[in-house]
This record gives C-alpha cells, sequence and structure tokens, in this order.
C-alpha cells in the first residue's frame, strides 16, 4: 500500500497537468453565457417534462380534494423556476447567438442587423400563428392532427424563411443553426409566458379561493386547462428538433461553412 502510495505521490510531482485559461474577454464571457444557459435550460427543460410526463397524468389520477392541496402548494413554486428559468435560457443565448453573429458579420466587413431583425420577427409571427390557433373560441382547429400540422408549418416555414433572408455566404453554420434551434427556443419562451403562464395563475388563484373559502372554481377553468395543456405539449414537442439544431450548431454542420 505504501508503494502505491510512493508513485501516486511521484506521477502528481513530476507529471502534472497543464491547465491554462484562455485569453481574452471574448472566449471567457462567451463561455460563462453558455455555461448560464445550460444550466438554466436544464432547469427550464427539465421543468417541462416533468409536467408532460409526471404532472398531468398524476392530477388526472388524483381526487378533487387532494388536487385542492396540491395545485396551490406546487404550481406556483414550479412555474415561478419555470417561466424565470425559460427567460434566462434565451437572454443567455441571445446574447452569446448575438456576439456569433457580431464575428460572421465583421469577418465578412458588413452588418449582422438583419439576421438579428429577422430572427425576431419570423419567429414571433410563428408563435402568434399558433397563439391565434390556441386561444381561438373553434374547437375544430384545437384537435391533435390540426393543430399539430399547423404548428408544424409554422415551424418549419419560419425555419426556411429564416435561412432564405439570411444565407448570403457570410453566415455560418453555427450561426444558422443557433438562429433556428434559438428561434424555436423564443417561440416556447413566448409560449411560457403568452399562454401557460396566464392561464395557470388564473386556475392557481381559482383553485386556492376554492380551498380556503369554498369560492367556487369558474366553468370556464376547464377550457382554459386545455389551452394550457396545448401549449405545454406543443413547447415539449418542439423541445427536441430545439436541441437538435442547438447541438447541431457545434457538432454538425448543416449549413456551408
Amino acid at each position: 500500500m505504501q508503494v502505491v502510495a510512493l508513485w501516486v505521490l511521484v506521477f502528481v510531482l513530476f507529471d502534472q497537468p497543464q491547465i491554462s485559461l484562455p485569453a481574452g474577454a471574448t472566449v471567457n464571457i462567451q463561455i460563462i453565457l453558455r455555461w448560464i444557459h445550460f444550466m438554466a435550460g436544464i432547469t427550464w427543460i427539465g421543468l417541462l417534462y416533468f409536467f408532460n410526463l409526471v404532472n398531468m397524468p398524476f392530477m388526472k389520477e388524483i381526487g378533487p380534494a387532494t388536487r385542492l392541496k396540491v395545485v396551490p402548494t406546487l404550481m406556483p413554486r414550479a412555474m415561478w423556476w419555470f417561466r424565470w428559468a425559460s427567460v434566462i435560457t434565451v437572454l443567455a443565448g441571445f446574447i452569446y447567438w448575438s456576439m456569433i453573429v457580431g464575428a460572421d458579420a465583421r469577418n465578412a466587413g458588413t452588418s449582422g442587423g438583419r439576421a438579428v431583425g429577422s430572427f425576431f420577427v419570423i419567429w414571433t409571427l410563428a408563435f402568434m400563428v399558433e397563439m391565434a390557433i390556441v386561444m381561438s373560441p373553434a374547437e375544430g382547429l384545437k384537435t391533435g392532427p390540426v393543430l399539430g400540422t399547423v404548428v408544424a408549418l409554422a415551424v418549419i416555414v419560419a425555419a426556411y424563411v429564416f435561412l432564405a433572408m439570411n444565407f448570403h455566404g457570410w453566415e455560418s453554420s453555427r450561426m444558422l443553426s443557433i438562429g433556428i434551434g434559438g428561434g424555436i427556443g423564443w417561440f416556447m419562451m413566448l409560449n411560457v409566458w403568452g399562454i401557460v403562464w396566464r392561464v395557470q395563475k388564473k386556475i392557481i388563484r381559482w383553485t386556492a379561493q376554492n380551498a380556503k373559502d369554498g369560492t367556487p372554481i369558474p366553468p370556464e377553468s376547464a377550457m382554459l386547462a386545455r389551452v394550457s395543456f396545448l401549449a405545454s405539449r406543443i413547447n415539449f414537442i418542439l423541445s427536441f428538433p430545439m436541441l437538435f439544431f442547438m447541438g447541431a450548431a457545434s457538432h454538425y454542420p448543416l449549413f456551408g461553412k
């Protein structure tokens, strides 16, 4: 045992690893942004998967009395982490992406304003299409095949238009891939704040009031719960192509150089 310890000591003393932090502010800022992006993203998407794979089936199985205890206690905390993690994920990711856009544009002697502007316009319009259908009183539009087809087309068209508007030869594959993956992430964050949270805070409030003093839960709560379910399920499904394009940015070049 002493011989082994001696050899370990010799190895540590004479074969030390060479560690050096990269020089320059940009590379260090980027790794900090990516780390924040990853940590917040794990929190956000982890809760998204929890809601869809665990919480929704669980809520269907418990009785009304148990639901009155669970919803006011669990959902405010879960939704707080869920919605703010989405903001931090998107904000850190966008700052990181804008640095890539700026570097690509400077190398080509041009401006990246078109890429950034088109990103927000295109993906916000895609969300507005989805929101119009999900919030529509026409129930026929909210069936799985119809809603799924419309959202899929909106996302595919948004990705195609973004590429068509930003394919001049100087844009790197990494920039374009994140432009699509991050665009889906922007779409998903708008879903969180524009639909899911708007609905859930009403349901939480109504449930808490009913548990506290017996105030009847409005009949519209069932309709709103379905709206929240649809938006959350859309985000769940979109998380897969979103994660693919984010991973492909550095590991699977799809769009030219």
